[in-house]
C-alpha cells in the first residue's frame, strides 16, 4: 500500500480492506511507518517508536480493527515491559509491569502499536513541550502548539501517521488537541472506560482515556472496543444497549441545545472561537435542532480553585512516587512542576477534601441545566493555539519560583491570593473543558470551523452522564452536513 493511498482511509476503512483481503496488515503498517518516518522529524509527535517490533510481530486477524496501526500516549496506557515516562525525567526508568486495561482491550481489538506519543510532564499543560522530549508541533502550522496534554497524539493523527491515537483527558486533554489539530475528540463519561488495573479512578475520577480520530465512526468503534468495567473497578455504569457504531447511525431526533460563548472564568475568548460556535449553531438549526442562548449556572472561580487543588494534589503525589520508586531528585522535575508540588504539599488536607466535595455543586448545577436542555454548545478552547515557547515561564517568574521553593513558601502563597491568579493564568486559554471533568460528564470537540488562514477551530458539545450515544449521533449528523475529512489533504500533501 502506497503512503498516498494509506492517507485516504480512516481506521474503519483500513480494517475493512484488511478483512476483505484487498491489502495486508503488513502493507498497512509499512505505509504508516513510512509516513511516520517522513513527518515525525518535523512534528516530534512520537517519543518511543516501536516500528521494527510492530513489523516483526505476527499481525492479528481478530478484532474490530484487526491489523490497523495505532499510537499510544506516553501517559497511562501502559504496555508491559515498556517505558512509561509520563513526559518526565523522573519516570525515565519506569517500566510498566503489565498492560493497562486500555492497552489490553485495544490489543484485543486487533490494533498494532507503532509507538508512544509525547506529552507534557505529568500531562499538566495544554501544550506539549516537556524538557524530556522537547516541543511537539502542530501540523497545520509547525510554529504552533498541537495542544496538550495529548498533543503528540493529536499531531500524529492529524498528520496521517495513524488514523487514530490514544489520548486521555483530565481537564481537556482529548478535546484541546482535537480542537487545535482539526480532529474529532470525545471524552467519555466517568466510569465508561476502565482505568485499571493500576488505579481505580484516574485523577479521582476527573480523567478518562479514549482516542483522537479523523472520523466520528472511528471514535465510536473504539468506544465499543474500550468501554465496559473491569474486575475491581469502583463502579459500573449502564451500557448503551447496542454498539456505539450502530447507535451513531441513528438520528438523535430534534434536540434542544443551550449555547454560550463567554468564559466561565470571565477571561477573553478569541473571535475565531466564537465564530466557530455561531457557525455550528446555524448548522444545527438547519438540521432541525432548537438552539438558544443558555448556560449552566455555577461559580466559575470556585471551579478553577477546585481544579487547581486537584492539580496540586496529583503533582505532589506523583513526585513522591517518583522519589520513592525511582530515586528521583528535585532536579529531575521541571520548575513549574516543583512549584505545583510544593503547593500540593502545603495545602491543608481539609482544604483538599472540601474542594473535592465541592465538585458536587458543579454536577448539580449542570444537572439542573440538563433538565431544560439536551446538550450544551460552547467553544472548545478560549484562544487559538499558542506559538511554540510562547507559554514558557518568563525568566523573572522562574527566579521568583526558585526563591519560593528555596523558602518553602507554599503556605504563604496559599494565603496571599496568588494561587487564584495562577488559576486564571493557567486556565485562561482553555476555560471551557474542565466542567465536564469535574462532573464526570461526556463532551466532545468537533472540527467544524476553519479560519481564513486555514487553521482548524473546534467546538464543544456536552451531554448528561452516560450520553455518549446522543453525542456520537449528533457528531455523525454534523460530519455529514459539514464534512471535514477533505481538509486533511492539505496536511497529507504538506509533508
Amino acid at each position: 500500500m502506497k503512503q498516498s493511498e494509506y492517507l485516504h482511509y480512516d481506521a474503519t476503512a483500513l480494517a475493512d480492506l484488511i478483512r476483505r483481503g484487498e491489502v495486508t496488515s503488513r502493507e498497512v503498517c509499512e505505509a504508516a511507518v513510512e509516513r511516520a518516518t517522513s513527518v515525525n522529524s518535523s512534528l516530534n509527535a512520537i517519543c518511543f517508536p516501536q516500528f521494527s517490533e510492530a513489523l516483526a510481530q505476527g499481525f492479528p486477524e481478530q478484532g474490530a480493527f484487526a491489523g490497523v496501526p495505532m499510537l499510544l500516549k506516553d501517559l497511562a496506557q501502559e504496555q508491559a515491559g515498556r517505558p512509561s515516562t509520563l513526559g518526565s525525567r523522573s519516570f525515565k526508568n519506569n517500566i510498566a509491569p503489565q498492560d493497562s486495561e486500555f492497552v489490553r482491550r485495544a490489543r484485543e481489538g486487533g490494533l498494532v502499536f507503532l509507538g508512544r506519543t509525547a506529552t507534557p510532564e505529568f500531562g499538566l499543560k495544554a501544550i506539549t513541550e516537556s524538557e524530556l522530549w522537547g516541543p511537539s508541533r502542530n501540523p497545520w502550522s509547525t510554529d504552533l502548539t498541537p495542544g496538550g496534554s495529548s498533543g503528540g497524539s493529536g499531531a500524529a493523527a492529524a498528520a496521517g501517521i495513524v488514523p487514530m491515537a490514544g489520548a486521555n483527558d483530565g481537564g481537556g486533554s482529548i478535546r484541546i488537541p482535537a480542537a487545535y489539530n482539526g480532529l474529532f475528540g470525545l471524552k467519555p463519561s466517568r466510569g465508561r472506560i476502565s482505568s485499571g488495573p493500576l488505579m481505580g479512578e484516574s485523577w479521582t475520577g476527573a480523567s478518562t482515556d479514549h482516542v483522537v480520530t479523523r472520523t466520528v465512526r472511528d471514535s465510536a468503534g473504539m468506544l465499543d472496543v474500550l468501554s465496559g468495567n473491569a474486575c475491581g473497578d469502583p463502579f459500573v455504569i449502564p451500557g448503551p444497549g447496542s454498539a456505539y457504531s450502530d447507535l451513531m447511525q441513528k438520528s438523535p431526533g430534534s434536540l434542544k441545545i443551550g449555547v454560550f460563548t463567554s468564559s466561565p472564568f470571565d477571561t477573553e475568548v478569541a473571535p475565531e472561537c466564537i465564530a466557530g460556535v455561531e457557525e455550528t449553531a446555524r448548522i444545527l438549526e438547519n438540521l432541525g435542532h432548537k438552539v438558544e442562548y443558555a448556560r449552566p449556572e455555577f461559580d466559575g472561580m470556585a471551579l478553577a480553585r477546585c481544579y487547581l487543588g486537584l492539580y496540586f494534589g496529583e503533582v505532589s503525589a506523583l513526585m513522591a512516587k517518583a522519589k520513592a520508586q525511582f530515586g528521583a531528585v528535585d532536579s529531575d522535575f521541571e520548575l513549574d512542576t516543583r512549584l505545583l508540588g510544593m503547593l500540593g504539599n502545603s495545602m491543608p488536607l481539609s482544604d483538599y477534601v472540601l474542594r473535592r466535595q465541592q465538585w458536587n455543586e458543579f454536577a448539580r448545577a449542570l444537572g439542573a441545566f440538563f433538565r431544560g436542555y439536551d446538550l450544551y454548545l460552547c467553544p472548545t478552547t478560549g484562544q487559538m493555539p499558542a506559538r511554540i515557547g510562547e507559554l514558557e515561564t518568563p525568566s523573572h517568574l522562574k527566579l521568583a519560583a526558585k526563591l519560593m521553593l528555596g523558602l518553602k513558601a507554599g503556605k504563604m502563597l496559599h494565603r496571599s491570593g496568588q494561587v487564584d491568579q495562577m488559576a486564571m493564568e493557567s486556565l485562561a486559554r482553555t476555560p471551557f473543558t474542565q466542567l465536564a471533568n469535574l462532573t464526570g460528564t461526556p463532551a466532545m470537540s468537533v472540527p467544524l470551523h476553519w479560519t481564513a488562514g486555514g487553521l482548524p477551530v473546534g467546538v464543544q458539545l456536552g451531554a448528561p452522564h452516560g450520553g455518549e450515544g446522543v453525542l456520537l449521533q449528533l457528531a455523525a449528523q454534523l460530519e455529514e452536513a459539514a464534512p471535514w475529512f477533505g481538509y486533511y489533504e492539505r496536511l497529507d500533501n504538506a509533508f
